[in-house]
Parts: C-alpha cells; structure tokens; sequence
C-alpha cells in the first residue's frame, strides 16, 4: 500500500490511497499504521479523502488500530471523509466507536487536546 506520509511536530498525516479500503487490505493497514506506536511521535491523523468505499471489517480493523494507540497513550483521528465512507461508517454503527473529524486542522485540534489531556492525567497520578 503507497500511503503519502506527511510528519508534523506532534502527529504524522497519512494520506491513504482510494478508491476503497478492502478487507484484504486489512492486514496491510494494520502493519501499516501500528508501527508508529514505536516512533517518538506516536500520533497519527489518517486522511481518508480520496476513499469512496470501505468495507465493515477493514472498518472494523480501523477501530481495533484506534482502540491499540489509545491503550498506548497516543492519539489516532480519521478526518477528510467522503459523505459515502461516512455513511456507511454510519449504517454499520462504527462511526461512534471512531475520531472522526471534518478537516485536517480539527483532527490536529483533537491530537493536541488529547496530548494535553494525557498530561493532565500523568500528572494527576503522580499525587
């Protein structure tokens, strides 16, 4: 899978190449994306403007990688999809169980709330 990667300060930008996401491809989306939990910038905002379909169980792989970065204290934001990726996120009852942001700024909104967030906690533990 050719992914544009675009690193920021505290988030890399992947850009994923459409027009579907398969579940053949899950596998290849998981070692895709779940190697940057290893990096010292963790999060990731996947940009998914070029998607026009993604089946229910590379859906579902999308919560499983999301659910994997949050029990690593790092941040994982879908953003830029298609009113039909949406909808259908939507009809499978997975939108709710995924970041989801309009644009590119709101997911880096997101990823610096989170980040802010985790530094409150860290610090509330310390105490």
């Amino acid at each position: 899978m050719k992914v544009k990667i675009n690193t920021k300060e505290k988030f890399h930008a992947i850009t994923l190449p459409g027009p579907i996401i398969s579940a053949t491809m899950t596998e290849e989306l998981s070692s895709c994306l779940l190697p940057y939990l290893q990096n010292d910038v963790k999060n990731v905002v996947l940009i998914l403007k070029d998607i026009e379909t993604i089946d229910d169980a590379a859906a579902k792989v999308l919560v499983n990688i999301q659910q994997k970065f949050y029990e690593s204290k790092a941040s994982f934001v879908l953003c830029e999809l298609q009113q039909s990726v949406r909808g259908g996120l939507e009809k499978s009852e997975l939108s709710e169980a995924l970041n989801i942001t309009p644009t590119e700024s709101e997911a880096w909104d997101i990823v610096q709330m989170e980040e802010i967030e985790r530094e409150f906690l860290a610090g509330d533990e310390d105490l």
